[in-house]
């Protein structure tokens, strides 16, 4: 339980016993479940938890009330990290409004069984509640990334409760060595990567707002430098290029394709290339390596011919990165095959369909080992990417 402000105080759990998110994202350093309460004239809880954590939440909900009763909950997202203890927590508190979106209170009976609609206040854009000093206004964002998501502006302390927006994975009380942008960049891409065209109709309305705390639903509350957060959610919605250099991804099955992309790093680096990043597709964890796709303008798939197609991992691969938009981007390819090498036009044909997306000239195709003419290849295209 940490004060926040004089009036908002948070009351979210860590979770270290996760291995993964959304049974797909490896979180080793855990991840924190947000929930907030503001205690004014009236009572607002912002959220709940993930069901293996309703008892401890409840804890600190009860610590905070000091007494008190709640008189609203305010639910913003409805998936179940965020909404498992809605039930118990109506129970314990039945008096409660439960404050959401239409879809939201379908969603409830849903996941619940329960109709809570006759106790509850549909909100919709630009409503506002009242809880005393403090006034709530709502922010309706569909699909970022639910379709049922909303978000609430506090006008007093100038607060936004952002959902699962500028989240990130770990829990609170885990070292961060890396800083906030590795994690949230991953979650971001990983999570919400496909709508960025509703994460920049949600940003539109930020700006309106005079934000001092962003306080999402994962992660860390930000009270400072909020320009760089919401300059990276730019980036990263409009698809844009957050860093220069070049990535490159390969899978190899004998390492003969692994030695043609450590070449290619080499020679970028050698040209003065600013950042270059490697990726074993079948090794590194994927997530990073979609997360590395977007962060670079450049990016170089070396992959080599599996049963007249492409190595199942690299087409995992591009599969990711296709369903989330993926734009704006130079490629470069390179192939290996030892009869009838298929890799390159594979990849491009899966890359055909993205927006704004070019690619190298320079093809470079292995028959089973580098053969000079390939070096020479590889440092063309190296020179290509470049340019």
């Amino acid at each position: 339980m940490v004060n926040i402000t004089k009036d908002i105080c948070y009351i979210g759990v860590d979770d270290h016993e996760i291995d993964l998110f959304e049974g797909m994202y490896i979180v080793p350093e855990g991840m924190a479940y947000n929930s907030y309460v503001i205690l004014d004239d009236k009572v607002a809880v912002m959220d709940t938890t993930d069901r293996n954590f309703t008892g401890a939440w409840l804890a600190n909900l009860e610590a905070a009330l000091a007494g008190r009763k709640p008189d609203y909950l305010i639910v913003h997202h409805m998936e179940p990290d965020h909404s498992s203890g809605i039930e118990a927590f109506a129970e314990k508190y039945p008096e409660v409004k439960i404050v959401a979106t239409a879809k939201a209170f379908t969603m409830m009976k849903n996941f619940t069984g329960k109709d809570y609609t006759a106790r509850g206040i549909v909100a919709k854009e630009g409503d506002t509640l009242e809880l005393g000093s403090h006034t709530l206004k709502f922010i309706t964002a569909p699909m970022v990334h639910w379709p049922e998501v909303m978000m609430s502006y506090d006008e007093k302390d100038k607060a936004l409760f952002s959902a699962d927006a500028f989240g990130k994975f770990g829990a609170l009380d885990a070292v961060d060595e890396e800083g906030w942008a590795c994690e949230a960049r991953r979650y971001y891409f990983g999570i919400v990567g496909k709508y960025g065209a509703q994460v920049q109709a949600v940003l539109k309305k930020a700006a309106a707002l005079d934000i001092r705390i962003i306080c999402p639903l994962h992660g860390p509350v930000l009270q400072e430098d909020l320009g760089y957060y919401l300059d990276l959610y730019n980036t990263w919605s409009s698809y844009g290029t957050e860093t220069e250099g070049v990535a490159v991804f390969y899978t190899s099955v004998y390492g003969h394709t692994k030695a043609a992309a450590e070449l290619l790093a080499e020679k970028l680096q050698e040209l003065g290339c600013p950042k270059v990043a490697v990726s074993d597709l079948a090794r590194d964890d994927m997530a990073e390596a979609v997360e590395d796709a977007f962060r670079y303008g450049k990016i170089v798939l070396a992959s080599t011919t599996y049963n007249a197609d492409i190595f199942p991992f690299m087409r995992e691969f591009i599969e990711h990165l296709t369903e989330r938009g993926y734009q704006n981007r130079k490629i470069g390819l390179i192939e290996n095959g030892s009869w009838a090498p298929t890799a390159a036009k594979v990849m491009k044909g899966m890359l055909e369909g993205c927006k704004n997306t070019t690619f190298a000239e320079t093809e470079v195709k292995i028959l089973s080992a580098m053969t000079e003419e390939n070096k020479a290849q590889i440092e063309q295209l190296a020179k290509e990417m470049l340019e």
